[in-house]
């Protein structure tokens, strides 16, 4: 046994998940956008909390850049240090979801096997992978960090979908378009989900 754990052990609250989402009249969930840098995920889901919060539903968004900014501030965009972001991130969003929370997160996750190993950690439909795809041409030409033109011209090392790579949702629970799609056919599709499948009634 790990010296550092052995004297550690899980306290069960006694008010449960369930009752926390009952007095909430929802199901809790992570909603977890995922896509390139400037496909569109903050705005997505900002907008979606938007109308969550007007159905008096409670939410909580959690924004890549402001996790970087604080919780994770010491971290770097190695590959390692992305994997544990991600892990960081995740084990946030399942005490969110533990609380009776719809939590919203926004982040690039690149990796397949770190989306994953956040989806394994949280129960059964509790985990709702939205992929916010657009084509690398479109996001560079959006940029509004001016992100892109700093990779190519190699000021930013390991930049997702430049010089580090961006693993695909192979089948995601929700895929928009943003290319293609409005904004509000955006929203549209992600709420209508979430009424179909009961999330936003316990």
């Amino acid at each position: 046994m790990n010296k550092k754990k052995e004297n550690i052990i899980w306290h069960s609250s006694q008010v449960t998940k369930k009752e926390r989402a009952v007095i909430k009249n929802q199901k809790p969930c992570v909603l977890w956008f995922t896509g390139l840098s400037a496909s569109g995920k903050s705005t997505v889901a900002n907008e979606v909390e938007l109308k969550l919060n007007k159905l008096n539903k409670h939410t909580y968004l959690l924004d890549g850049d402001n996790i970087r900014l604080g919780l994770n501030k010491g971290l770097s965009f190695s590959n390692e240090d992305r994997t544990e972001n991600i892990r960081r991130i995740g084990e946030v969003s399942k005490l969110f979801v533990d609380a009776g929370i719809i939590v919203l997160t926004t982040f690039i996750s690149p990796f397949k096997k770190d989306r994953q190993r956040v989806r394994d950690s949280l129960e059964k439909n509790e985990f709702i992978e939205i992929f916010i795809d657009a084509p690398i041409k479109t996001c560079e030409s959006r940029d509004p960090k001016g992100l892109y033109q700093k990779a190519r011209k190699g000021k930013i090392s390991s930049f997702t979908g430049i010089s580090s790579p961006y693993e695909i949702p192979q089948n995601p629970e929700i895929h928009i378009k943003s290319e293609t799609m409005t904004l509000d056919e955006s929203i549209e599709q992600i709420i209508n989900y979430l009424n179909k499948n009961h999330y936003l009634t316990e």
